[in-house]
């Protein structure tokens, strides 16, 4: 078989030679970021400016570059080149796994799986599932003991199932990876090396419901505008800070564009800043909404699929809506179909050696590609018409700001050990947080999470919590992040 100029294989093969190691800028500062947030502005300023102007190689470290080359030159590979690229992943993965975690050491010699005889990716189907209750229930087992504990970077994500997870990232390789992969999509949207960003994706500006709506994020030269402030009142300070900031793309969730485009609907105001595109992810967009974004905003509005385990990424094409996974990210298989025809993602990790994640059934589902629905695809790769993923789903405060529940999400530790959680809300300016504790949940935390939270949501909208053994779920078992009779999803166009 052909080998190809360009190859990273051969570190990922020996991942025991944690000599290589090295450790990105932005993983080694993460955990201060609450403490850069504190400082004043002027220092976060000149710290933030300081930043930007490092290479990227410095900030993201030598694994960015490696993977900005490796999602750059995939889409020119050959189905076969493509297959060998995944076989080497898998074994290396596996054998990883199956060595230094003890979950996966049990977990395959209960079924007699041998990574050693992987030949070619269908062999996958001799290895066990994992879900997010193994995770709940087995993380330490799970994490590899190669390599060291100060590769590894802890992350919780509460996903649109409403149960909080927790796991590791690989310190210098996943953040990076993520961050080379999405800019390559993105560039085929719009998004250039060097764009002006204006961000409107759940970023904290002021507790208060009457307080800031920008601040500006000096380390990436970015516009931060709140997703909770967003009110016919507050539309012309929006806009004036848009304005004024001249920005080439508008990335946000698509709850808070859909919102920004209803104001200006509502208030007869034309969208006046010419934009390179709109990304939009994070949350289920439809197809009248995404042409209604087009519309307003006047270019390309770009969706993609993910999630914070990074186990596989998905992002439309160049010029079609099809959702094309990356083959060199991560392995995907897809669930047999449901009664609606959507199937399960399951997902294997590719270059997270800290903890590798495999067949790990990701609780979103897809509508599959038809050739004869969908046409030609762009890539041979997997491909999905749409994602049943995480609502437009919002909560309601006493002035009538509408929260998106995504912008809540938390990627501390502020859910650990807890079950289940979900929010009620049938009062604007009231809602109800419900949660399964674990049997290490500390109720103590209660008030740290209620001051978290406060800080999200703000001083309009009151927050009580109620333990409980079950949370209402959907028709495939899946946790609801929101049941409320206040507010729902932005509502199609037309429907």
């Amino acid at each position: 078989m052909r080998r190809r100029r360009y190859d990273m294989h051969i570190e990922w093969r020996d991942p025991t030679a944690w000599g290589s190691f090295t450790m990105s800028i932005e993983d080694a500062v993460y955990p201060l970021l609450s403490v850069y947030d504190r400082l004043p502005h002027r220092l976060k300023s000149d710290i933030g400016w300081t930043y930007r102007h490092l290479p990227k190689r410095v900030r993201l470290g030598r694994r960015f570059t490696e993977f900005q080359t490796l999602a750059e030159s995939v889409e020119t590979w050959s189905a076969e080149e493509i297959t060998q690229y995944q076989v080497e992943q898998l074994r290396a993965v596996l054998t990883h796994a199956a060595t230094y975690s003890p979950f996966y050491t049990r977990r395959f010699a209960e079924v007699g799986f041998r990574p050693d005889c992987l030949s070619n990716p269908e062999d996958m189907e001799g290895c066990p599932f994992i879900t997010k209750s193994d995770l709940l229930a087995h993380l330490p087992d799970m994490v590899a003991t190669e390599p060291p504990r100060s590769a590894r970077l802890y992350i919780t994500t509460g996903g649109s199932t409403g149960t909080p997870t927790g796991f590791y990232l690989h310190k210098g390789v996943s953040r990076p990876k993520e961050q080379a992969f999405l800019e390559a999509q993105w560039r085929r949207g719009g998004y250039f090396d060097g764009a002006r960003l204006v961000v409107i994706r759940g970023h904290v500006t002021s507790q208060r419901a009457e307080g800031r709506i920008a601040s500006h994020d000096a380390t990436r030269d970015w516009l931060m505008l709140s997703s909770y402030h967003l009110t016919t009142e507050r539309l012309p300070e929006y806009l004036d800070q848009i304005s004024r900031f001249r920005p080439d793309v508008l990335h946000a969730y698509p709850s808070a564009a859909l919102q920004l485009a209803d104001l200006l609907e509502r208030t007869g105001t034309q969208w006046a800043v010419p934009l390179r595109c709109v990304l939009a992810g994070s949350e289920r967009l439809t197809a009248p909404q995404k042409r209604l974004l087009e519309d307003t905003f006047r270019c390309r509005v770009y969706t993609w699929y993910g999630h914070s385990e990074r186990v596989v990424l998905a992002g439309e094409g160049r010029t079609s809506d099809l959702l094309y996974f990356w083959p060199t990210y991560g392995y995907v298989e897809f669930g047999p179909a449901d009664t609606q025809g959507f199937q399960e993602v399951i997902g294997t990790s590719f270059h997270n050696f800290a903890m590798p994640l495999i067949r790990y059934r990701t609780g979103d589902y897809v509508q599959p590609y038809d050739p004869v629905r969908d046409g030609r695809k762009e890539f041979d790769w997997p491909a999905v018409r749409a994602v049943d993923g995480r609502e437009q789903e919002f909560l309601v405060t006493s002035t009538g700001r509408r929260i998106s529940l995504t912008a809540v999400n938390m990627h501390d530790d502020s859910f650990d050990d807890l079950y289940a959680l979900q929010f009620v809300q049938h009062e604007a300016g009231y809602a109800e947080m419900r949660y399964v504790p674990g049997p290490h949940f500390d109720r103590g935390r209660l008030d740290r999470i209620h001051a978290t939270l406060r800080r999200k949501l703000g001083d309009d909208l009151d927050i009580e919590f109620r333990e409980v053994s079950e949370i209402e779920r959907t028709s495939r078992g899946k946790g609801k992040w929101l049941v409320s009779s206040v507010a729902g999803a932005m509502p199609d166009p037309g429907t």
